[in-house]
């Protein structure tokens, strides 16, 4: 009769085999960046990096601060008239 592992214990071993399994792909990624290097300085991987096993966290786009009400009314403004010269250059089409 086969002995039943507990959940716990094959997890653990689940986790050595991945751990395994990572170490080598790590390896591999270090000897094609050494056959290639052009791949570690990113221009042939899409965000790349000589350290491909780490993403990098980016900052959030946009403003720091939010606009002021001055700069927001210049901002309105600035659209109604780019809006109204839309409008009528589609008008004498």
């Amino acid at each position: 009769m086969a002995k039943r592992i507990a959940q716990a214990e094959l997890r653990e071993l689940a986790l050595v085999g991945a751990r395994a399994r990572l170490m080598t792909l790590r390896a591999e990624i270090a000897s094609l960046v050494r056959l290639f290097p052009e791949l570690g300085r990113g221009s042939l991987v899409r965000g790349g990096g000589a350290d491909l096993g780490v993403t990098k966290r980016r900052k959030k786009p946009g403003r720091k601060h939010p606009m002021s009400a001055a700069e927001r009314k210049a901002v309105s403004e600035r659209m109604r008239k780019y809006w109204a010269e839309r409008r009528a250059a589609k008008a004498k089409k």
